[in-house]
């Protein structure tokens, strides 16, 4: 159902309304590979065409939408310039990259680090591709199912909710989630999570790839290089990673 902006509301709650309106929409472009129109937008968001109309006034008026084709819109160049601000003043690369580096060095399958972006998804911020000739087709800025992969399963299982089940206790007490061809028929990948400050999870590191090259042996490999690295990660970033 399309949600109207024409409840009673206070000033402050019309206020954040607007935001979260606004972002939606814009989060709704970054979704889609090609310009979208009015309908797909309302779709995409539930929000009413004519509510759409007034919020995308004021994103291309501040350059974070642009309009084409007469009646599509896509991204624009502030959200360009907020990419560039964030890859110079993200420390976080200076840390990651090098140390998901000396995982390709060693051999390993892709490497990449996924955060929870909400209920249902995650995102990939760092990614890696490995130095085998057929590679999965994941990369930096992708979003994917929180419920499938083993990327998922980890930032599952040590999230603030923690489900309960089997797997994830298992996931908890191994610190490690494998995933054969879950997410994908032809991929496959395994995860360890990464913590931070007060031991609170930040992410999941994982390595992925073609599943026939994920035997018993490899996987035992790219666990051992896994475990290494999620808790020098850790370290470096205040945490504690469980005994």
């Amino acid at each position: 159902m399309a949600i109207d902006d024409g409840e009673e509301v206070d000033q402050g709650q019309r206020g954040v309304a607007a935001v979260d309106r606004a972002l939606s929409i814009i989060a709704a472009l970054e979704a889609s590979n090609i310009p979208r129109n009015l309908s797909e937008i309302s779709r995409t968001t539930g929000l009413y065409k004519s509510t759409i109309l007034r919020l995308l006034q004021s994103l291309q008026d501040a350059g974070y939408v642009i309009r084409v084709d007469d009646s599509k819109y896509a991204l624009g160049p502030t959200i360009m310039q907020l990419g560039l601000a964030y890859e110079r003043t993200n420390p976080l690369r200076h840390l990651f990259l090098p140390v998901m580096q000396r995982l390709v060095d060693a051999g390993t399958e892709s490497p990449s680090f996924h955060i929870r972006q909400n209920a249902d998804e995650r995102v990939c911020i760092f990614r890696l591709d490995s130095n085998h000739s057929t590679l999965d087709r994941v990369q930096a800025g992708d979003r994917l199912p929180l419920r499938r992969g083993a990327a998922g399963k980890v930032l599952l299982a040590f999230g603030e909710d923690q489900p309960a089940g089997e797997e994830m206790e298992q996931i908890r007490r191994e610190r490690f989630a494998v995933s054969l061809g879950e997410r994908d028929k032809f991929c496959a990948g395994i995860a360890a999570p990464v913590f931070t400050r007060r031991d609170k999870l930040m992410g999941a590191l994982s390595l992925s790839g073609p599943k026939e090259r994920f035997t018993p042996d490899n996987i035992l490999a790219m666990r051992n290089h896994l475990a290494v690295t999620a808790r020098e990660l850790t370290a470096e970033l205040g945490g504690t990673y469980p005994a």
